[in-house]
C-alpha cells in the first residue's frame, strides 16, 4: 500500500493563468515538487456540474478550451496526459458504496480548471488522471459527503486535486498590479482562518453572512473545496498564498497532509 497521498485544493483563476499569472503558476509548481508523486490524479473542477457525480472513463482525455476572448497562445496549449478509466471505476465503486449514485461519462475530457494546474504541477503530462464532476443543486455539505467517500483514494496512492476558487465574484475585479479589494482579501483571511481552525460548520454557512454572497455570486467555484475537505479528514493544512489576479481572484490553495513549506 502507497503512503498516503496529501489532498489539494488551488484556485485556477482566470484561463489564461498559465500565461499571466506567474506567482500562480510557480505556487502549483512547488505544490507539485512537495507532494509525492502520486500514481493517478481525480480532479474535480469547478467547470463541470452534472445530475450526478460523474466520472470520465476517457483514455486519452482531450484538453477543452472551455473559453473564449482570450490570447489565441491559450488555445494552443494541451495537455495530453494519459486518462485514468479504472481510477474513474473506482471512485464510482466508493461513492455507491457511501450510498451516493454516480455515473461514468465515456469521453469527457479536462476543462481548464484541470489542465491549467495540472500543467504546472506535472509539465510532462505522465501522470493518469480523470476528472469528476460537481454535483448541481447540491450544496456544501453533500460535497463534503463526496469527499469523503473518495478519501480512501489517498491510501491507494492518488492525488485528489480540487479546482476552483475562493473568489469569484467578476464585479469586483480591477486591473492586475492593484491591491485585492478589501472585501475580497477579507473573505479570503476569513476562510484561510477557518481552515487552520478545521471549522467545518463555519465553512459550511459561509453563505448565512452576505460577505459569503458576494464572495461568491454562484456557489460552484467554492464547492470544489468542500470536496477536498471531506477528503482531508481533518490533517492538518498549509496555505500558499499567490498575488491576487485581476483584484478579484484569490489564487489561494491549500494542501492537507503532506506539504512542509508554503509558497
Amino acid at each position: 500500500m502507497s503512503a498516503r497521498i496529501p489532498v489539494v485544493f488551488v484556485s485556477h483563476g482566470a484561463p489564461d493563468a498559465l500565461l499571466n499569472a506567474p506567482d500562480a503558476v510557480a505556487c502549483w509548481q512547488q505544490i507539485g515538487q512537495q507532494v509525492p508523486r502520486p500514481k493517478a490524479i481525480l480532479v474535480v473542477s469547478a467547470h463541470w456540474e452534472a445530475r450526478r457525480p460523474t466520472a470520465s472513463l476517457s483514455g486519452a482525455p482531450p484538453t477543452l478550451h472551455d473559453f473564449a476572448g482570450f490570447a489565441p497562445a491559450l488555445q494552443r496549449l494541451y495537455y495530453p496526459a494519459p486518462g485514468a478509466p479504472l481510477l474513474a471505476e473506482r471512485a464510482v465503486a466508493l461513492m455507491s458504496n457511501a450510498g451516493i449514485a454516480a455515473d461514468l461519462h465515456p469521453s469527457r475530457g479536462l476543462d481548464h480548471g484541470a489542465w491549467a494546474p495540472l500543467t504546472a504541477m506535472y509539465p510532462q503530462a505522465n501522470v493518469p488522471v480523470t476528472q469528476l464532476s460537481l454535483v448541481q443543486h447540491a450544496d456544501a455539505a453533500y460535497h463534503v459527503s463526496l469527499g469523503q467517500a473518495l478519501a480512501p483514494l489517498r491510501d491507494e496512492g492518488v492525488l485528489i486535486l480540487a479546482s476552483g476558487a475562493i473568489t469569484h465574484n467578476f464585479a469586483w475585479m480591477t486591473s492586475d498590479g492593484q491591491a485585492p479589494l478589501p472585501q475580497a482579501q477579507q473573505f479570503n483571511d476569513w476562510v484561510a482562518q477557518r481552515l487552520s481552525t478545521h471549522d467545518v460548520p463555519g465553512l459550511l454557512a459561509y453563505r448565512t453572512g452576505s460577505l459569503g454572497h458576494e464572495a461568491h455570486p454562484t456557489e460552484e467555484h467554492f464547492l470544489p473545496l468542500f470536496v477536498a475537505l471531506g477528503a482531508a479528514h481533518g490533517d492538518p493544512v498549509m496555505r500558499y498564498q499567490p498575488h491576487f489576479t485581476h483584484g478579484n481572484f484569490s489564487m489561494d490553495a491549500y494542501v492537507w497532509g503532506g506539504a512542509t513549506h508554503p509558497a
